[in-house]
């Protein structure tokens, strides 16, 4: 017998998005599969500012109902726009939407990253997903598959499959590794905060007016910096997040911004930017950190997911997309496992760790190209002003996304890697690697 008892018990490390899209994905693959998210926290807290839905993310969300759900609490990004960060000079403009070729058949939405979590909360429960706060996991057994929790070592939770949904400062990542596994510093750290339009309308300027019309990301490419706006909310909030060089004492991973300290950091940029960057009130600053590549994601029949396995820079707008698609790919498998199991049928249902090396295999190769194009992507957007930025510039400018545009060295006009990036049904792929492991019957 390959299968455990029915029904098929997932317990989910984290309740953050990859690990809530992992319950939903669950939860709609097979009635028969029971999953509870343990989660450390006391209770959930509505924290965070914008966050970005792409394409390829928004198509998980329409398979599985929520999009039109996620559409009323966003809006609908209709442009992503680069600018120099002297003047403001227009360097490229990605379209979206319309008859441009990027254009998916999906939407790329602009959310609070608190009406996204709540949207997806509310329909893992609808779901019966059962959620267990003040659940801080702080060992695993990989032989019995159970994991103990904080206060509770006494009675470990034994289960057939835990899944590492716990994010950068993983720790089912070191436990499943054996060893410590930091985060990495960067070198970058964020500002990040959020306008009401009042603030904005405020400054009775023209320009900033006209930017606030606009469903666009307004990306400012600076030495060594970026600035990022857009609008969230209905265009009633708006998001603000500002990269620069990393002054945060080690292990520091985020504190209360100095706005003084900020405003000078971008003092002499284009007069849109620091206008808007005068109105910040109360800014957090995050250490940006990553992880290496790791090896394997999966240990018996535990498994990691998201920033846990494959944390990227936040310079391409998909980390949150790739654990979405993560948590889609594997309930999706695990649904087409215990479907196939409860039929029975149990000389083509190979076993769970295969179930969950077939996860990692359909997801890894897509979500190092993410981390790489992300790093990418923080090159494009820091060149120090010369002749390298000069030719930068003029790169973009000529830029046009046609078909035949590929292999550029700039990823963000490059439409090869754009189509593969925001095009993908990751849904489809998962259930396609299914039906290529049943058919050769690839067992242990």
């Amino acid at each position: 017998m390959t299968s455990p008892p029915h029904p098929l018990r997932v317990h989910i490390v984290g309740a953050g998005l990859g690990g809530l899209a992992c319950a939903i994905a669950l939860r709609r693959s097979s009635p028969d599969i029971a999953v509870t998210v343990l989660e450390r926290a006391p209770r959930i807290l509505p924290v965070g500012a914008g966050i970005q839905i792409p394409q390829n993310a928004a198509r998980v969300w329409a398979q599985y109902g929520l999009l039109e759900e996620l559409k009323k609490r966003a809006n609908v990004c209709q442009n992503v726009t680069y600018s120099r960060w002297e003047n403001g000079d227009a360097l490229f403009a990605q379209v979206q939407g319309g008859e441009s070729v990027l254009n998916t058949g999906m939407p790329w939405l602009l959310i609070h990253r608190v009406d996204y979590h709540r949207v997806l909360l509310e329909e893992a429960k609808r779901l019966g997903v059962k959620v267990e706060l003040r659940a801080w996991v702080v060992d695993v057994d990989f032989e019995k598959t159970s994991v103990t929790l904080n206060g509770r070592e006494a009675d470990p939770i034994e289960t057939d499959i835990i899944v590492g949904a716990d994010g950068l400062y993983s720790t089912l990542r070191e436990k499943l590794l054996g060893m410590p596994s930091p985060a990495q510093e960067t070198g970058d750290l964020a500002y990040r905060g959020t306008f009401t339009r009042s603030d904005l309308l405020s400054l009775d300027d023209p320009a900033v007016d006209e930017l606030l019309q606009r469903d666009y990301v307004t990306v400012w490419l600076g030495r060594k910096s970026h600035a990022v706006f857009y609008p969230i909310r209905g265009s009633q909030e708006y998001n603000l997040v500002l990269a620069c060089p990393d002054n945060l004492p080690p292990n520091v991973r985020k504190k209360e911004g100095d706005l003084e300290e900020m405003r000078e950091l971008f003092r002499g940029w284009d007069p849109l930017i620091t206008k808007v960057i005068d109105r910040v009130k109360t800014v957090l600053k995050w250490k940006l950190c990553h992880h290496e590549e790791l090896e394997t994601w999966t240990r018996g029949n535990v498994v990691l997911l998201g920033d846990a396995c494959h944390p990227s820079l936040p310079y391409q707008a998909q980390g949150a997309a790739m654990a979405v698609e993560d948590g889609a790919v594997l309930g999706t498998l695990l649904g087409l496992y215990t479907n196939s199991a409860r039929s029975n049928d149990q000389s083509t249902t190979p076993p769970l760790k295969t179930v969950l090396e077939l996860f990692e295999k359909v997801q890894k190769e897509r979500t190092t190209m993410n981390v790489r194009g992300s790093a990418s992507n923080q090159k494009l957007y820091h060149v120090g002003d010369g002749p390298e930025q000069v030719e930068r510039d003029k790169i973009l400018k000529a830029a046009t996304l046609e078909e035949k545009q590929e292999d550029e060295e700039f990823l963000v006009i490059d439409v090869r890697y754009q189509k593969k990036l925001l095009g993908r049904d990751c849904i489809a792929e998962a259930e396609a690697a299914w039906a290529e492991l049943i058919a050769t019957g690839a067992r242990d």
